[in-house]
């Protein structure tokens, strides 16, 4: 198991069993996160991969809990593959749902980091897709979480918003600095944003493997195309390269 030395984890799971009928979808997982890291979760379909986000979030009612135990810090921010935002409600609304005057404030300085200074008035179906995951990623840090959970939340964007959302996310992460797990099926996007690869397969981790490249990352770098082929391997693609 991969953990920085001196760093204090974020997030430890030991023995995570979760599953449906017969099957366990988590299989006695162990994993910790360091504080700080950013760790991006692969795996084939059926891995587990947004079973373990959903334990880590509290979400995780529509599983059978089997064993294990897992603590996560008290702040947790989650943004899905589908913005959420509710139509009913302005943009600024939605962002600071549930606070105060002062979080109304936090709230259009945040659209203003993620791009979208003076759109706090706009409805929701007003916006781009890729605005409107702009707004959910303000919303998820608003509030200063010490964890941020992102269930492929680039997903269902085009290849160039997806590219511009990894700058802004990167930016966003630095500034910020939470612990964040980002599950997604795109290794490219693994590489470019994460610290750190965790490979899932039938519920346990396949690989775990530090990302050791300065950013910006090039897909042209020897280093990540190395690092793309162990990952491509694992997870059983046939590829060319």
């Amino acid at each position: 198991m991969a953990e920085d030395a001196g760093r204090m984890s974020a997030v430890r799971i030991r023995g995570l069993i979760r599953g449906f009928g017969d099957r366990n979808v988590l299989d006695g997982l162990d994993l910790e996160i360091p504080d700080g890291q950013f760790v991006a979760l692969l795996g084939r379909s059926g891995s587990g991969k947004s079973t373990l986000l959903r334990a880590l979030a509290g979400l995780d009612y529509d599983v059978e809990i089997r064993g294990g135990a897992l603590a996560v810090p008290e702040k947790v921010s989650v943004a899905f593959q589908d913005s959420r935002l509710l139509p009913w409600l302005r943009v600024l609304d939605n962002v600071t749902l549930g606070l105060d005057r002062q979080g109304r404030s936090r709230g259009s300085e945040m659209l203003a980091e993620v791009g979208l200074a003076g759109r706090e008035d706009a409805w929701p179906l007003e916006l781009s897709g890729g605005e409107q995951q702009r707004v959910a990623l303000a919303r998820a840090l608003v509030r200063e979480p010490q964890l941020l959970l992102a269930d492929e939340p680039f997903g269902a964007l085009d290849a160039l918003t997806r590219i511009r959302m990894h700058g802004l996310l990167d930016d966003l992460v630095r500034a910020h600095r939470p612990t964040v797990l980002l599950v997604t099926h795109d290794v490219d996007e693994a590489i470019v944003l994460a610290d750190r690869i965790v490979v899932l397969d039938e519920g346990r981790i396949a690989v775990d493997c530090h990302v050791d490249l300065d950013k910006p990352r090039s897909i042209t770098d020897p280093g990540f195309r190395d690092i793309r082929e162990d990952l491509l391997t694992a997870l059983g693609v046939i590829t060319q390269l």
